[in-house]
């Protein structure tokens, strides 16, 4: 059976955070994703663990997408050596850009950038604005504290169960390979 493409934007930190599990993660994803034949959605960076996952996508062979805004070129090093590269002006259109070339949002630990990231797809999901599964990489239970803050969000009555629709919580890099390759068998299947 042929696939389509896949393509994915990943969310993550630019800084290698302070287990190197993280980084091997980073790793570990961008290389399983290349040899899966799918397309790396990010920021363009070339430090932390946006430089980890792109460089072992590319050294495993796979196509990426960059985009990144004027303002973070130096401070980020964007990495322009991909297949394709994009400078937007502002952040805000990095963000739209990135969603828009992607069928699936995967969010690896990260810091407020992450989490900006992280909350304004899922709101435009809770508003129906998008079905886009999005997956928290929830490294050595990294995201355990976000997942709680959700849960108390629903229970509190600020927002509906529904919420956690189309939201999975992935261990490892082969969980998150698992639900891409799902995602990838349900294009297919609506396309035949």
């Amino acid at each position: 059976m042929t696939y389509a493409p896949l393509s994915v934007a990943v969310y993550c930190g630019s800084r290698d955070g302070a287990d190197p599990a993280y980084a091997n993660g980073a790793e570990a994803l961008g290389t399983a994703m290349a040899e899966d034949g799918m397309k790396l959605v990010y920021g363009a960076g070339d430090v932390g663990l946006m430089g980890r996952v792109a460089r072992a996508h590319q050294a495993a062979g796979g196509a990426a997408l960059g985009v990144i805004p004027e303002h973070l070129l130096r401070r980020e090093v964007g990495k322009s050596d991909l297949s394709q590269f994009i400078v937007t002006e502002t952040m805000h259109e990095r963000k739209k850009v990135m969603f828009m070339n992607a069928d699936a949002v995967v969010v690896m630990p990260g810091g407020a950038g992450s989490l900006d990231e992280f909350f304004e797809v899922l709101t435009w999901r809770q508003l129906d604005l998008h079905h886009k599964p999005i997956i928290l990489m929830n490294i050595k239970g990294y995201w355990d504290k976000l997942n709680d803050l959700i849960d108390h969000v629903i229970t509190e009555g600020f927002a509906e169960v529904s919420l956690r629709n189309g939201l999975q919580v992935a261990r490892s890099t082969e969980d998150v390979l698992a639900a891409l390759r799902d995602l990838r068998s349900d294009s297919s299947a609506e396309t035949e």
